[in-house]
């Protein structure tokens, strides 16, 4: 029963939004129902003369959810229940309530999910299958970072980011070997299920209560890992971050699951592909100026099935103008001589990077060094320095010899 102090989060049924006799009992006396406008309408269905459900007021979810909390807690000394899809707690607004009013004021009653009506529908366990939500984002990034890391994604779509948007999204991206398994109402008498490819799914009419699954068709042509070698980049006149200093970089980077990563005269992308693994909930941008190597980017990106790199082509420091602040800054070209604007990116990167983020520079030229080193100086922030000289084998007169590559100075910083 409705306690005095209790707010009930009620999950329905997706699709036939069945409920159970108790939360029938939780309804019938509530004072405050709030929930969608489609729940709240199959709600006022179910009311019969027997079994009224009369609460003194509705509240829409709709719009700005912090506006509903707020509403909801004017209401809160009554008898309150809140209707949600399947369970709460489950990408839904569940979390938003405890986080509001505590979990000793709210009581969760969980159902089953979509994603789990979806999963019985294919017959595949869903414990499996990762799951994310587009409701009310206005960007795609746990999409790609989910299909970088996951064989079988199941997407919660929402009026904006439907089947339509995530198939032109996918396409858009590169990301082409995948199906998707759209299903429209769920437990209803209008039940459907169609597998397509994106570009039929592109311009598809679908039922806006849908949910998808995307499967890769095929595995990633080369997995991904940190420390790749060379060779399975595609890169240029040997344009390529080597593979011992490009995991130095990494690891003086420290880059975590949740970071926005700046790769900055990414090259053919290498530094920001293996960020990517690191950041695999973040965002990475691989920042190139050459079209060229931006092509050469977007093509490493799908030989690695590394999504969650998104390439930006232009110059810097003018093309940094809209991406989010960094947690790391990785910058690898852009400050030598033929570069008149090495001053002005270094200037934007170390005012854009975030309080305690991190930046490293690799210098080939002792020109780059000594101007990254003077403006670390000017800023006041501490900051090391290393050189990097790797050799590699080399076949030579039936036997092996080491090859030296070209010594690299690292320097590292954190922001104060």
């Amino acid at each position: 029963m409705l306690g005095h102090n209790a707010i009930h989060v009620i999950g329905m049924r997706p699709g036939s939004l069945e409920l159970g006799p108790r939360e029938w009992s939780i309804l019938e006396r509530a004072q405050v129902i709030a929930g969608g406008k489609r729940l709240l309408a199959a709600c006022a269905l179910a009311s019969t003369p027997e079994r009224p459900i009369r609460p003194e007021r509705q509240i829409p979810i709709a719009g700005p959810l912090d506006e509903v909390v707020r509403r909801i807690k004017r209401e809160a000394h009554k008898r309150v229940a809140v209707l949600a899809d399947g369970d709460p707690l489950f990408f839904g607004f569940g979390r938003m309530l405890v986080d509001a009013f505590g979990p000793d004021r709210v009581v969760v009653h969980p159902n089953v999910t979509t994603m789990q009506l979806a999963a019985s529908r294919l017959h595949l366990p869903w414990h499996e299958i990762e799951t994310v939500s587009l409701h009310g984002r206005d960007d795609f990034t746990p999409l790609y970072a989910a299909i970088s890391r996951s064989e079988k994604v199941t997407v919660y779509t929402d009026h904006v980011h439907g089947p339509s948007s995530i198939a032109e999204a996918l396409l858009k991206r590169g990301a082409e070997g995948f199906t998707l398994t759209v299903m429209e109402d769920l437990d209803t008498p209008q039940e459907r299920i169609r597998r397509l490819t994106p570009e039929q799914a592109w311009d598809a009419e679908f039922s806006p209560l849908n949910v998808v699954l995307l499967e890769r068709c095929h595995p990633a042509e080369t997995p991904l890992h940190l420390g790749v070698p060379d060779h399975l980049y595609m890169h240029e006149k040997n344009l390529i971050t080597k593979q011992a200093v490009r995991a130095t970089g990494l690891g003086l980077l420290g880059v975590a699951p949740g970071h926005t990563v700046w790769d900055l005269g990414a090259g053919c992308g290498s530094v920001a592909i293996e960020a990517s693994h690191l950041a695999d909930h973040g965002l990475v941008f691989a920042v190139e100026k050459n079209r060229r190597r931006a092509g050469m980017i977007r093509e490493n990106v799908r030989r690695f099935s590394a999504w969650l790199v998104e390439v930006v082509r232009g110059e810097a420091p003018a093309c940094l103008e809209n991406l989010p602040e960094p947690d790391r800054i990785f910058i690898g070209g852009g400050l030598g001589p033929d570069s008149g604007d090495g001053d002005s990116l270094l200037d934007t990167a170390c005012a854009r990077l975030k309080r305690g983020g991190r930046l490293v520079i690799h210098c080939i030229l002792l020109e780059s060094l000594l101007r990254a080193k003077a403006s670390l100086e000017k800023r006041g922030w501490p900051f090391g320095a290393t050189q990097i000289m790797a050799s590699t084998t080399d076949p030579l007169a039936g036997d092996l010899r080491f090859k030296a590559q070209n010594p690299v100075f690292i320097l590292w910083a954190e922001k104060p």
